[in-house]
């Protein structure tokens, strides 16, 4: 499979979890909250949830579409821009969160850090097991295993920060775990994949 195909795969994929979190996520808050008892008076906006979400994702990814199809230069331009401006972006982001909580960061980092990272390896393992249940390509099942196992923190992040949602930092530190373990163990697995690669050619 070419890269813009495994490229439209993960698009797909992260879009389609992002759906999928308006479904589930207040479930997920109300069994949370039920957990809790009494201790917890958390509500979970679910209007306030789509509306974002249609902002953050759907619009981003319609509009690319159209400008793909009908400006199919400016979109090139935009696109050489975005690749190398996103990522030093997001760093400075998480720098910056990191900085303002950096002391309840550090208080939880072990017990979340441990459950997130055993979350993170079982992910990934449902993901290889499915690739091979549907006898998919190489390239496509490590897609599928790295989308499975590496989900969208920038959402959860914002979902925990946004205005329109909770509003609250201390929601968003064990996302801000999460995507610091997400990628120190993409980077481990993209060595070995690598590795593995070379080593068969």
């Amino acid at each position: 499979m070419s890269f813009p195909c495994l490229l439209a795969l993960s698009v797909t994929l992260t879009a389609f979890s992002s759906i999928i979190t308006l479904v589930t996520l207040p479930f997920i808050m109300a069994a949370y909250t039920s957990f809790l008892g009494t201790q917890a008076n958390i509500a979970l906006p679910v209007g306030n949830l789509i509306v974002q979400n249609i902002v953050l994702m759907a619009v981003p990814i319609v509009a690319g579409l159209l400008l793909r199809k009908y400006k199919n230069n400016m979109a090139s331009n935009i696109h050489k821009v975005l690749k190398k401006v996103a990522f030093p972006a997001i760093i400075l982001l998480a720098s910056v969160f990191f900085i303002q909580n950096r002391q309840v960061i550090i208080r939880e980092f072990t017990s979340l850090g441990t459950i997130i990272t055993i979350f993170i390896l079982l992910a990934m393992a449902a993901g290889l097991a499915l690739s091979l249940v549907m006898r998919l390509k190489t390239s496509e099942r490590r897609t599928i295993i790295i989308e499975v196992g590496m989900q969208n923190a920038a959402q959860a992040i914002t979902v925990a920060c946004s205005p329109l949602v909770f509003n609250n930092e201390t929601i968003a530190v064990p996302a801000i775990i999460y995507a610091l373990m997400m990628n120190v163990i993409l980077i481990i697995y993209i060595s070995i994949a690598k590795r593995i690669k070379v080593e068969a050619s």
